[in-house]
């Protein structure tokens, strides 16, 4: 017998792959987080997956709360004890098996903070940047980077400091200065706040008479207290009266330790007081009366030092080439760029490149039209997304995991295109891209697509489908079915009942525009990111009596919140409880008297671990129903509180709509809820564990039985999915035929086709953009194909 040469088995073991290079799949099993029913996925490594379905099937639950939410975990358990401390705990998914992780990157559409000192060129490197670029090269040379900051106010000091020296306590006299570039008088933040106070008080009655009109300072209360029994002033004399310092006391008193009514109070003056205590809050997070009194009583101005520009003059003096760092952070980024290109000086040349390159990446990724001092909370959710992907672009790592939320939200179709070039191009750098997406455009150019369904909440959860897109298309799945729907062009439209005449709007980059919006009609808005569609509707139509809007700006929530809590459903079911039962409405409510003690209402128990990933565990008290047992004795036909609130909003609807619990109230606030495609949520799902679509249908279904004329929507179909965009547009249509006007601001295609009359802006964005490009039928657009719009809709609706 002859043995093989040594050299042919060689040779096979040369062949064989490496052991190292068999990890080439995410693997995921018995996943149960949220709505997720044990799915079990196998996610390519360094291949774009796209996951798709329902808003509300599980995509985000699999990819954000169990995928992505583990990969941090194991990287933060790589750190020690002590810094996991300064760290988010973060618990363990409920998962059985998570396989072949790699770091995750998450680019989500969480809105950057609305601080009011912060703007696009803080929120990425940009501004940093620009302040070196300053320090080296302006005249005249004010300083270090740091007096270019408008975050950093000048100060100096001087005093005695102990110092040991050869074994001896010496005192020396020291100095120190900080020169910062802060406006001193709006403190970097641009604008200054005037309260008006005729707002505040009536000054020809005295505190007794009830002269203070704030909200929440009425007689008998301690808000009211503090000013009537300070003594600093008689309470029984008209405040117009008062002496020249009793009214500095009464309106600007610095804080002071008194007795009052005989208690230890600090007592302070009516203007900074209410300064702490309500225009310190996020306005959006107000209460309706509260936010009403700010409107009222406050105005916003730019700041009459620094015009708004945020700087010191000594920072606006200072100039490279007749541009100050004002003038760059003004300028739109496109053209930013090419000035920054044109300067040619080898001392910062590594810093010139840096700069360029991040400005160029603002330009590729479709924001070149933005300037760097635009407030960051201004952002849309798609514009935020993308400033920060732009740190990820010209990034060098590699074999890492990519997770977008809807990148194309906000997207124009032009845009799109663009888009998916820069995710094609992260995976081909060999990394894994895990995409949330509804636009078919993106499906498109997927590796491989997840699937769930088959409907929504707990309807969905599992997965329908996984493989390639054309295996998709003949799948028979919902999106499957619904991949290469096109709407069709309405064969006739709606006639107008007249116009809202918009004369001259020049917010932002618009040029004067002078437009007739059609009213009882269903109208567009269209044109690529950028074009100044927002600031032509938005700024042009302020919500009022008679207006109705609708924008982006995200639904706050606590774990407490649910959709019941949210649309004021609530209310008229604890009516209906107490009436039934003839006892307080309070006791229905989780966050009242009829809280469960020993869990305060939650339903669950936190345990805080410290370093660790708190516990919380179902209150065995209450066994998770939030109420007190005596509560859950009173029904309301043949139910009691937490039976109601654990039903979908179809069976409450039905519940609620006849029968002994029959209460109109909120039988017309559920088919809202119905109406905009929510049937399936429960009425006390807390608002954390909803998507971002669902959270902008539930405003949606808030607003419904507002008594506007006129409506205003952004981008309704943020987070629909294909199948559920016919469910809006039939929804619009109600609305028109009701006699509402409808005004959409919309980049889905099948909305466009769909509307009565289009107005179309361009041709580019930021000053290339602002000015009115079409304004006709669909069909007219179409036909015309004379702009972006009209060739992209041409080629959707196929003509």
């Amino acid at each position: 017998m002859t043995t093989p040469p040594m050299t042919d088995a060689a040779d096979a073991t040369a062949s064989a792959p490496h052991l190292a290079d068999s990890h080439d799949l995410i693997r995921v099993h018995g996943a149960r987080e949220n709505n997720l029913k044990d799915v079990s996925v196998e996610i390519p490594k360094r291949r774009l997956t796209v996951f798709t379905g329902v808003s509300g099937s599980g995509k985000s639950s699999l990819v954000f709360d169990t995928v992505a939410a583990e990969s941090q975990r194991l990287i933060n358990e790589t750190y020690s004890a002590f810094v996991q401390g300064f760290m988010p705990t973060l618990a363990r998914p409920d998962v059985d098996v998570l396989d072949g992780l790699t770091t995750a990157i998450i680019v989500d559409q969480q809105r950057m903070g609305a601080d009011p000192r912060s703007t696009v060129g803080t929120a990425t490197d940009a501004n940093a940047m620009l302040r070196i670029l300053f320090s080296r090269l302006g005249e005249p040379h004010i300083g270090s980077p740091k007096a270019y900051s408008f975050n950093v106010a000048s100060i100096s000091g001087a005093g005695a400091v102990t110092v040991q020296r050869a074994g001896q306590t010496v005192k020396e006299r020291r100095e120190f200065s900080i020169t910062g570039g802060m406006c001193p008088r709006c403190e970097g933040r641009g604008s200054v706040t005037d309260i008006d106070l005729t707002q505040l008080f009536d000054d020809s009655k005295s505190l007794s008479e009830g002269a203070l009109t704030v909200p929440g300072y009425k007689a008998g209360g301690w808000n009211h207290r503090l000013y009537t029994e300070s003594g600093l002033y008689d309470p029984d004399t008209p405040i117009r009266a008062f002496t020249k310092r009793q009214l500095q006391d009464f309106l600007y008193r610095e804080p002071t330790r008194m007795k009052i009514a005989g208690i230890n109070m600090t007592y302070e003056g009516l203007v900074p007081r209410i300064q702490k205590s309500m225009l310190a809050k996020d306005r959006e997070a107000m209460q309706p009366h509260i936010r009403e009194f700010v409107d009222r009583a406050v105005t916003f101005t730019t700041c009459p030092d620094c015009a708004g520009t945020r700087l010191s003059e000594a920072a606006r003096s200072s100039k490279i080439e007749g541009v100050s760092i004002a003038d760059a952070c003004a300028m739109q980024i496109s053209d930013l760029a090419e000035w920054v290109r044109g300067l040619a000086e080898p001392s910062v040349g590594p810093l010139l490149t840096a700069l360029g390159d991040t400005l160029d990446s603002f330009v590729e990724i479709g924001l070149g039209y933005l300037s760097l001092d635009r407030p960051a909370g201004t952002l849309s959710g798609g514009e935020a997304q993308r400033v920060k992907m732009i740190r990820h672009l010209g990034s060098s790592l590699t074999d890492v995991t990519y997770v977008f939320d809807e990148p194309t939200i906000g997207l124009h179709p032009h845009d799109i295109r663009r888009m998916n070039d820069l995710l094609l191009r992260l995976r081909d750098k060999g990394n894994t891209v895990l995409v949330v997406e509804h636009k078919p455009e993106a499906i498109a150019i997927a590796d491989h697509v997840v699937d769930l369904g088959p409907g929504a909440g707990t309807a969905g959860g599992t997965v329908c489908f996984e493989g390639t897109v054309e295996q998709l298309r003949a799948s028979g799945t919902l999106t499957g079915r619904h991949l290469d729907d096109r709407a069709r062009l309405k064969a006739t439209v709606r006639k107008p009942a007249g116009a809202l005449e918009i004369r001259g709007a020049s917010t932002h980059n618009l040029q004067d525009v002078d437009v007739d919006i059609p009213l009882g009609v269903l109208t567009v808005v269209t044109g690529v990111a950028g074009s100044g569609k927002s600031s032509l509707v938005h700024g042009s139509i302020p919500a009022g009596e008679n207006v109705v809007s609708i924008d982006q700006t995200p639904i706050r929530g606590s774990r407490r919140s649910n959709p019941a809590t949210y649309t004021g459903l609530l209310e008229p079911i604890r009516k209906a409880f107490a009436k039934a039962n003839g006892v307080k409405p309070a006791l229905f409510s989780a966050n009242s008297e009829g809280a469960c003690p020993n869990c305060n209402g939650a339903g669950v128990v936190y345990t805080d671990l410290a370093m660790m990933a708190g516990v919380a565990t179902t209150c065995e008290e209450c066994e998770g129903k939030r109420f007190e047992a005596s509560v859950l004795e009173y029904h309301l036909g043949g139910r009691d509180i937490s039976e109601v609130l654990a039903m979908s909003v179809t069976e409450a609807g039905e519940f609620f709509g006849a029968g002994e619990a029959r209460t109109p109230a909120a039988h017309r606030i559920l088919t809202h809820m119905a109406d905009v495609g929510l049937g399936y949520l429960t009425l006390g799902q807390p608002l954390t564990t909803l998507s971002g679509g669902e959270r902008q249908r539930l405003k949606l279904a808030t607003h419904m039985s507002d008594k506007g004329g006129v409506y205003v929507l952004d981008e309704p179909t943020t987070g629909l999915h294909l199948a559920d965009v016919e469910q809006l547009l039939g929804l619009l249509d109600r609305l028109v035929d009701a006699g509402k006007s409808v005004i959409v601001i919309e980049h889905h295609q099948a909305v466009m086709a769909h509307a009565d009359w289009i107005i179309d802006l361009g041709p580019g964005a930021g000053h290339d953009g602002g000015r009115v490009v079409f304004e006709g039928t669909p069909a007219e657009l179409v036909a015309a194909r004379s702009t972006l719009t009209g060739e992209h809709l041409a080629d959707y609706v196929g003509t």
